[in-house]
């Protein structure tokens, strides 16, 4: 049992001029009821508070370490949980809840495998995946999902103003996440640190890859075909992902079931807007008779574990686009170079959104500088012809002078 000693307010001078003893010593302070400092046989003093919790029953959390803090800190600690505790708190459960608070790496493997892996589209999750694993995890993985705050939001936000699509994408998934960490209890209701850290500012990015570009990454796909530097299944993805305007997702879960060469047609039974097909042109048909099937595996393009499809295009087409020299070419910017070269074909905004699967008439409509170029080309070619004509209807003698 611990040594009771006379009350004292408690000071620095107070802890330290007390000798440790062969037991416990316990100072209690003259100012704050409840508040009091252990001194133990080794000599450590640590500050605590005593109270009773609503329902009796009774409490003694430590507040500090003296040494690390100083006794009027503590002292300041224990009036404001004294607060708390008045209003109904009770700050040793909260503190012993805040121990057992999931850390964010483990609230992002929760998300992932009780809600994405449920609720999200394929293409989705790896990119919800990508997010957590190359900006999370690396910032705040060791993080208690309780302890994360604004700043911290905005700070990871703030790291990445260079690439806005991308932070903001980043940004929207932090939202999401933390609005089911208060639905799971993980944080308070109406806690969510996303909140009025502002999106920044994005500029639609339309990169199309020119002829002379298309045929640099053909060069360089025929050769890392020619000497085996990359998967057969990545070099055929990217191929079909140019061949047919697909989104990537489409293309790297395609199963061989839903290839139909007699209708010339890829049939998907779901996709970012639902069931689709894709139709399939003489080039694409020649890609995916190029493909040697696995009987083994379901999947068009795949991956290097058995039976599944490849997972990760990203790290080798950063390597592709280095050896073509696009740097700044993204994969999704292969259907946008399928829709470029759709419109410079004259094929209207209604035919180019049937070719990529759009539902709504307004997400084709970025396209539509683009369906106006050969309407224009039409229109000069028209000028043209009606000013080499007007021309030769032009007299070639002086105008008859008036009498």
């Amino acid at each position: 049992m611990a040594v009771q000693m006379p009350n004292v307010k408690l000071t620095k001078r107070a802890v330290e001029g007390q000798m440790p003893g062969p037991k416990d010593i316990i100072l209690w302070d003259t100012e704050l009821k409840g508040f009091g400092c252990k001194i133990t046989p080794a000599g450590r003093r640590v500050y605590f508070l005593y109270y009773r919790a609503n329902g009796g029953t009774q409490r003694r959390p430590n507040i500090g370490v003296h040494g690390q803090i100083t006794a009027e800190i503590a002292r300041k600690i224990a009036r404001e949980w004294l607060a708390d505790i008045a209003m109904g708190g009770d700050p040793s459960r909260e503190r012993k809840t805040l121990r057992k608070a999931p850390t964010m790496a483990e609230f992002c493997d929760r998300f992932l495998r009780e809600h994405s892996d449920a609720h999200n589209k394929e293409g989705t999750r790896y990119n919800y995946e990508r997010l957590i694993e190359r900006f999370i995890l690396p910032t705040l993985g060791g993080r208690k999902v309780r302890e994360i705050a604004r700043a911290d939001i905005h700070a990871l936000h703030q790291r990445h103003r260079d690439t806005p699509y991308q932070a903001n994408r980043l940004l929207g998934l932090l939202s999401k996440m933390f609005n089911l960490a208060e639905a799971w209890g993980y944080r308070p209701d109406h806690s969510n640190p996303t909140l009025h850290v502002k999106k920044f500012k994005e500029s639609k990015r339309e990169r199309f890859l020119s002829p002379d570009e298309l045929g640099r990454l053909s060069d360089v796909l025929n050769e890392l075909e020619r000497t085996s530097k990359e998967m057969p299944s990545v070099i055929a993805a990217i191929r079909l992902l140019i061949a047919t305007g697909a989104r990537m997702s489409e293309i790297l879960t395609l199963r061989w079931d839903w290839v139909n060469l007699d209708r010339r047609r890829l049939e998907l039974p779901d996709s970012k807007t639902g069931a689709k097909f894709i139709h399939l042109n003489g080039l694409a048909m020649e890609i995916l008779s190029g493909i040697d099937r696995d009987p083994e595996n379901p999947h068009v393009i795949s991956g290097g574990k058995s039976g599944q499809h490849l997972v990760n295009l990203q790290k080798p087409w950063r390597r592709i686009r280095k050896l073509a020299n696009l740097e700044n070419v993204r994969i999704h910017d292969l259907r946008h170079s399928f829709a470029s070269t759709a419109a410079g074909l004259g094929q209207d905004l209604n035919m180019i959104g049937k070719l990529l699967g759009h539902t709504q008439a307004q997400t084709t409509h970025r396209y539509a500088h683009l369906a106006d170029d050969p309407v224009r080309d039409a229109s000069e070619r028209i000028g043209d012809a009606l000013a080499e004509a007007m021309k030769k209807r032009q007299p070639s003698d002086p105008s008859p002078q008036k009498s």
